[in-house]
């Protein structure tokens, strides 16, 4: 009898992560070397959400290897990062000791976290490809809803639900945009390094805008901002092109699809 990948879905992804925290760790994409000189990995997407973080103290879900962590630590907030991988994480504390920064990292499941951690945060941030490797996120988003003290702010950044209907060329559509049975996926290298010889099985669920904002909302959450943008700060696609500084779109469909959605809320 075959097992079925979604109810291991915590071990396989972390086996995916897992094995591409080397590789990741010497691209380009994440450019460790200027990242040591100071660089700071954040967006304009995120940083106009989050405005000034400066003696905030804020939470940062599914982090991979700290750089956005560090970046916030260094804008002057007290950040405490959590990702699945034991490897991101492993490298998440070096990087924070050659940054000189006093960032707190912690490896676990998000749905683990409470086994962790009880401190409640002014700020819970996330960003770029998270919410798709939770099967729950009305558990998500109880948990956002745990850590913000009243008043605090939830700060999201992610890829367009629309981007995860496409195959990987973008040549079709492939998938469901409502939340369906789970993805599992066998794939050649890695968005950092698309020519590495690396083998990932990845489980993964899609979910639409309604949904996230919906589990958020039921939580008591407000909505304070909402933005689609028609690029990626990331070339992270098939077949992107850099069409302005920083803006990656996909070839064959220019600026036709949304492929960034953010926004704000704040904890009532």
């Amino acid at each position: 009898m075959k097992t079925d990948p979604a109810k291991n879905y915590e071990a396989i992804n972390r086996q995916n992560w897992n094995a591409r925290v080397e590789t990741h760790a010497q691209s380009a994409f994440y450019d460790v070397p200027a990242f040591l000189k100071g660089r700071n990995s954040l967006n304009d997407i995120e940083l106009n959400l989050l405005g000034d973080i400066k003696g905030k103290n804020i939470l940062h879900l599914q982090c991979h290897f700290g750089q956005d962590s560090i970046s916030l630590q260094r804008l002057g907030a007290q950040v405490t990062g959590v990702d699945l991988s034991d490897k991101a994480i492993a490298y998440a504390r070096e990087l924070a000791q050659q940054t000189k920064t006093d960032t707190t990292f912690i490896c676990c499941n998000v749905y683990d976290l409470p086994d962790q951690l009880t401190e409640q945060f002014d700020m819970v941030f996330t960003s770029y490809g998270t919410i798709g490797w939770l099967p729950d996120i009305t558990n998500w988003a109880t948990l956002i809803s745990r850590y913000l003290k009243p008043g605090g702010k939830f700060v999201f950044a992610d890829f367009h639900p629309v981007v995860w209907m496409f195959d990987s060329k973008f040549e079709k559509v492939a998938y469901n945009y409502f939340k369906d049975e789970a993805i599992v996926e066998s794939e050649s290298g890695t968005y950092a390094d698309k020519d590495k010889p690396l083998e990932l099985l990845s489980v993964g669920w899609n979910h639409g805008m309604a949904e996230v904002l919906g589990v958020l909302l039921k939580q008591g959450l407000q909505i304070d901002s909402l933005e689609e943008f028609d690029y990626s700060p990331y070339n992270c696609f098939n077949d992107c092109v850099e069409t302005e500084p920083g803006k990656f779109r996909i070839k064959q469909h220019g600026n036709k699809l949304p492929l960034v959605y953010a926004f704000s809320a704040t904890k009532k």
